[in-house]
């Protein structure tokens, strides 16, 4: 019937690799991020096989043209072809790997809880991983821009130039992840983190772009900038980063 042809069961699209897991002696589950389908799982048969003719396209933070066939619990992935071969470049780098690694994670999380905004995740992943591979800036960076600029387009972007609680202007001394952002003296609840001078400024550039105002600031200050963008993406996305872990 024409219901279930392969053509009516198979669909084609632009396919971020996010991870992958061995199944069998030759298939892998591959996990990805795709433009237009939200985040996809799928089955490539024989991939692992020396003969493959499209494993390496599928290893993780590839980018590739992926055709999928539907099946019963898990997609079939019965052709791959590399677009971005940013994986090999990203995967020669520890930090670079850490930091794809995190991204990975949160643009899953994110896009399984917010399909509207899948395309918006997708491309901000491929930015990302693009800047990784390229080398633009310094791996932990480029991570708390992106993590900045997907929790932005999942609906928990930072006001960094006021209290979120009484609307106080100007850079402000505390960080409150519950309370969604920078908290005044008055506001400040109990668990408040104290930022540094300087520290709310990196922040509004880091997810804004503003690339030129992170440049010559101490190694000190990005750290911590760093470590309150982790903060406040672990208390969102629910979970902790396992990238990191490993990492430690």
């Amino acid at each position: 019937m024409a219901g279930t042809t392969f053509a009516s069961r198979s669909y084609r699209d632009l396919a971020i690799v996010l991870r992958t897991h061995n199944l069998g002696e030759a298939d892998r589950i591959i996990t990805c991020l795709t433009a237009f389908n939200g985040v996809v799982r799928g089955v490539a048969k024989g991939v692992r096989r020396t003969s493959s003719k499209f494993g390496a396209a599928l290893e993780p933070f590839m980018v590739a043209d992926v055709q999928f066939v539907h099946g019963r619990s898990l997609e079939i992935i019965s052709q791959a072809q590399g677009r971005f071969a940013y994986g090999p470049v990203i995967a020669a780098d520890f930090e670079a790997y850490t930091a794809a690694s995190v991204m990975a994670e949160a643009a899953e999380r994110l896009a399984e809880n917010d399909a509207e905004s899948s395309r918006r995740q997708f491309d901000l992943l491929h930015g990302a991983c693009g800047a990784l591979a390229r080398g633009d800036r310094a791996p932990d960076l480029i991570m708390g821009s992106y993590l900045l600029r997907a929790l932005s387009a999942a609906g928990w972007q930072v006001t960094w130039s006021a209290c979120v609680a009484c609307g106080a202007p100007g850079a402000q001394a505390g960080f409150h992840a519950a309370a969604g952002g920078p908290v005044c003296a008055d506001c400040r609840p109990p668990g408040t983190r104290t930022l540094s001078g300087g520290a709310p400024e990196l922040l509004h550039a880091l997810q804004h772009g503003l690339w030129d105002r992170t440049d010559g600031l101490a190694p000190d200050l990005k750290h911590e900038a760093i470590g309150v963008v982790i903060d406040y993406a672990q208390h969102h996305l629910e979970r902790r980063f396992k990238s990191l872990k490993a990492a430690l």
